[in-house]
């Protein structure tokens, strides 16, 4: 996809791999400069190379994402070290099946902590470096599996994407006039790493129940969120774009 960030600075955050490495990847060919947030120091430091590889710029924060200080740290360095953040992909999360009943209070804690608490955490410090420059763009990672259906086994991720997709509304509608878009995007099921511990057989199964009969790719869900902080998308926000293959409207 072709748009033109020349100038401009990005931060994504789980930025490591899969998804959140793809997008990383797609702003920096559309001209950005990213800054790649992850715990996971190694993978972080890959996506930088490969940034650098398509000849933009990059650096790695360590981040975790439900850590306060680490999120306002990663805001911090993005300003010291580019002077400005025109956009962000909050793509940080993980989930876990375990039945509702079997669910401990910490894991629901756990996961609801990074999939949602961490996705406002990053508002609060990312939107006033936004100001600073005249506005910005942002795309929260949601999912279909709770900001579109249900899920059984995933309660507190499900619970936690759907409050992703009301998190964005809100913001989007209490920073509209100010110059800053925010909208969600929802995955549905994604060739990443995490299918690798899916069997054959229940992939198969899983893709015989999507309409275009496939899994997506991280590249697809990257270009669309490129696209929605691109000037192509300026009169787009607060709204949730599910990418998954047509599943949801069977």
């Amino acid at each position: 996809m072709s748009q033109n960030m020349n100038g401009k600075v990005a931060i994504v955050t789980g930025g490591s791999s899969g998804i959140g490495r793809a997008c990383a990847i797609e702003f920096a060919k559309a001209g950005a400069k990213v800054v790649v947030a992850a715990r996971r120091e190694a993978e972080g430091e890959e996506t930088v190379s490969q940034i650098e590889a398509v000849g933009s710029q990059s650096i790695f924060v360590k981040t975790d994402v439900t850590v306060t200080d680490q999120i306002e740290n990663l805001v911090n360095k993005t300003l010291e070290t580019y002077n400005r953040l025109d956009y962000a992909c909050n793509n940080a999360g993980f989930g876990k099946s375990i039945p509702l009943l079997e669910r401990s209070e910490s894991e629901w804690d756990a996961e609801t902590d990074v999939n949602l608490k961490a996705v406002w955490l990053c508002l609060k410090y990312q939107i006033p470096a936004m100001l600073e420059t005249g506005g910005g763009a942002i795309v929260n990672m949601a999912s279909m599996g709770g900001a579109v259906v249900g899920v059984p086994g995933l309660t507190s991720y499900n619970a936690a994407k759907a409050g992703v997709f009301g998190l964005t509304k809100s913001a989007a509608l209490e920073f509209a006039q100010q110059g800053i878009r925010i909208n969600a995007v929802s995955p549905g099921l994604i060739d990443t790493d995490i299918l690798s511990n899916v069997s054959e057989e229940v992939l198969q199964q899983m893709v015989d129940t999507i309409p275009l009969k496939r899994a997506g790719t991280a590249e697809e869900i990257a270009n669309a969120v490129v696209w929605l902080c691109s000037d192509g998308a300026s009169y787009i926000t607060g709204q949730n774009l599910t990418i998954d293959g047509g599943f949801t409207v069977q």
